[in-house]
């Protein structure tokens, strides 16, 4: 995992429901933690574009329903700035499922787009994915 070329703001909470992009199963998922990310002492994490989140299965298939799982976020609406002076901000907030550490996806496509940073960030998502904005 290399830095991304943006200034993310980061628009999603600890607690947030978000949509799933691939097709692992799940449909709404939680928010639970935010991995590799330092924050004030006292301040509630929160994480952006490309950010490795744990996140628990709200509605899905029954057998996924409760169970954590690491994701990578994949799109998010609140408008963050590339280098080049462009703003970036999508109709929803979604999530791509990790099957394990290494970054690989749970699902075998992704519907919608995803961000440029993810795909520079996060290669084996990057080949799944059908667009890349």
């Amino acid at each position: 995992m290399k830095a991304i070329a943006a200034r993310v703001t980061r628009g999603l909470n600890i607690g947030s429901l978000v949509d799933v992009a691939d097709n692992s199963g799940a449909k709404i998922v939680r928010i639970v933690s935010v991995k590799k990310i330092k924050t004030k002492k006292g301040r509630q994490q929160s994480c952006g574009i490309a950010d490795w989140v744990k996140v628990s299965v709200r509605r899905g298939k029954p057998d996924m329903k409760g169970k954590v799982y690491d994701a990578v976020i994949v799109r998010q609406r609140m408008p963050y700035r590339r280098k080049t002076g462009e703003r970036i901000a999508f109709m929803d907030n979604a999530v791509v499922l990790l099957k394990d550490e290494k970054g690989n996806p749970m699902g075998t496509q992704i519907k919608g787009p995803i961000a440029r940073e993810v795909a520079e960030k996060w290669p084996s998502i990057a080949r799944i994915a059908s667009i890349i904005v």
